[in-house]
């Protein structure tokens, strides 16, 4: 009982040194905040509002009809310019595509020949390169198939195919990526804090002051671990009620509840890495170096920016290992698809193994570094 109220009274010490620290609050309030709303409606992974502009060579009902079909909200109105204008008009970024229909274009398709268009794209905006590319190869060849006579007969094929989308009806990408921001500065915030709780006692000399009284270096080092966790749960919770549900309005289709159980869950492991890299480091600097070696390929790698299949399979079997990639599951899978403690058990069970483990390592490593301090 003596060590609970220990660790108890030294995590409340943790609590008002943070609230000291008006820098590391900052960057709480901000990246669980602003940062997520930025990253939430910044970040577009649909076509919207792509500028496009026609050289029509033609004039005919069909180049007019391939234009007209450019609608909102995928693009803005076609803009009509010259054939001669186009590569400067592209250099200057001013469109995104540039569709040049050449002479007699309707002609050669009335006549059976397969004229071409070409489509100039500005790559540098990849997503919306990629994405409306596809479109206006769908929208002009339902133009030319209607306009030949042949959009009938494609409607009478024998297979009806027919695609719903899961979890998120409309692809709103804020859905995704105001969650996944989330989760990603979970894993940023828990380290940090914790590495720079270690560091700022190392730097005050308050560490010296801690060792030589009768504490050991479990209770300072799990005093650590509550309270920077605690502080992370607490801006999760907020952000998840009011940046995500309330100002971007995502809904939520799981019990909330049992995801902040599992972000406590996987605090454990988190703040150990934040312990472990306070321990190597010897000043800010260097954990922040050692957090971008660590941190950034542990979310890149954990399912959250990029699907776990297209990675190499070693990768994926290295990565199986890491408990942010079980965290990324099953929190979208509770988030996402209202998924109960009968389905993400497992993933729990591995945070609960893996960050147990490693907090069981920083803490051996902590008590090192301590008793070194004492000799």
């Amino acid at each position: 009982m003596r060590g609970l109220a220990n660790i108890f009274w030294l995590g409340t010490k943790e609590l008002r040194c943070l609230g000291h620290d008006f820098v590391l609050l900052g960057l709480i309030v901000y990246t669980f905040s602003f940062a997520v709303y930025s990253q939430a409606q910044g970040i577009s992974q649909e076509l919207r509002h792509a500028s496009v502009a026609i050289a029509d060579e033609d004039r005919s009902p069909l180049s007019r009809a391939i234009a007209h079909a450019l609608l909102p909200p995928y693009f803005k109105p076609p803009q009509q310019i010259a054939a001669s204008e186009i590569d400067r008009l592209m250099d200057l970024a001013r469109y995104t595509f540039v569709i040049d229909i050449p002479p007699n274009f309707q002609k050669d398709v009335v006549a059976g020949r397969r004229p071409a268009i070409q489509v100039d794209v500005d790559a540098t905006a990849m997503m919306q390169a990629g994405i409306g590319a596809g479109y206006i190869e769908q929208i002009a060849g339902a133009e030319i198939a209607r306009f030949s006579g042949r959009a009938d007969a494609a409607q009478e094929s024998p297979v009806d195919l027919v695609v719903r989308v899961a979890f998120n009806p409309n692809l709103a990408s804020p859905w995704f990526t105001s969650i996944m921001a989330i989760i990603n500065n979970v894993t940023m915030l828990a380290i940090i804090l914790a590495g720079a709780a270690v560091i700022r006692e190392r730097e005050h000399g308050t560490m010296d002051h801690l060792l030589v009284m009768p504490l050991s270096p479990f209770e300072i080092a799990m005093a650590k671990v509550w309270a920077n966790g605690l502080v992370i749960a607490i801006a999760v919770a907020l952000s998840l009620l009011i940046v995500v549900r309330g100002l971007l309005g995502v809904p939520i289709s799981g019990s909330i509840p049992l995801f902040m159980a599992g972000v406590v869950l996987y605090l454990f492991f988190a703040t150990a890495i934040g312990i472990f890299l306070g321990t190597v480091a010897r000043s800010m600097p260097q954990l922040g170096l050692l957090f971008m070696l660590v941190a950034l390929p542990m979310n890149m790698l954990s399912g959250g920016n990029t699907p776990l299949d297209s990675m190499p399979s070693w990768l994926r079997v290295v990565m199986q290992t890491s408990p942010s990639t079980h965290f990324v599951s099953f929190a979208e899978a509770i988030l996402y698809r209202g998924a109960g403690l009968d389905v993400v058990w497992p993933q729990f069970l591995v945070v609960a193994v893996v960050g147990g483990l490693f907090l069981g390592l920083s803490l051996v490593r902590f008590r090192k570094v301590a008793s070194a301090a004492i000799a």
